[in-house]
């Protein structure tokens, strides 16, 4: 009997990516919502009263809510671009990758999270495209050539070469 240098399927190794669908996504924003609030609270917050700089948000020209703005796509460009994935993701395992299965450039991260993430969240529905699109992107993962990936899995998702 011949032994063959090819493992079976569920050990062959692949270069493919198991897609992180709607719902762990979704999952892992709202993680990602609770952290941004937590910080503007717990530091933005208490800065504004100790310079006395008004709390009031009676426009999204306000102090409270240029820097809040500030806080929410910084958070989202800098985790993307320094770990893949923000603090929601990591806990649900998954991260952010190009279509050709490497890491974000920061043009690439840039684009997704500040053009893309603003045009999703201004029209917060838009986020649903992930649920019907073949490689489970976002507008925002359209725009900037991304998907959303598990990081333990390799399977659906075969990058371009």
């Amino acid at each position: 009997m011949q032994h063959s240098n090819v493992l079976p399927p569920p050990y062959r190794e692949t270069r493919g990516f198991f897609l992180a669908g709607f719902w762990l996504r979704v999952w892992a924003y709202l993680i990602d919502l609770i952290v941004i609030g937590s910080i503007t609270r717990l530091i933005v917050k208490p800065v504004f009263k100790v310079l006395d700089i008004s709390l009031v948000e009676g426009s999204m020209f306000a102090p409270i809510s240029i820097l809040s703005a500030i806080v929410f796509y910084g958070y989202f460009v800098l985790m993307t671009k320094f770990f893949s994935q923000t603090i929601g993701k990591m806990v649900l395992g998954i991260k952010v990758i190009d279509l050709k299965g490497r890491r974000p450039t920061w043009g690439t991260v840039i684009f997704r999270e500040l053009i893309g993430r603003f045009i999703s969240s201004t029209i917060f529905i838009l986020y649903i495209v992930v649920a019907f699109t073949t490689k489970k992107q976002g507008v925002h993962d359209l725009f900037a050539d991304t998907t959303v990936v598990q990081e333990k899995k390799k399977l659906e998702f075969a990058p371009a070469v």
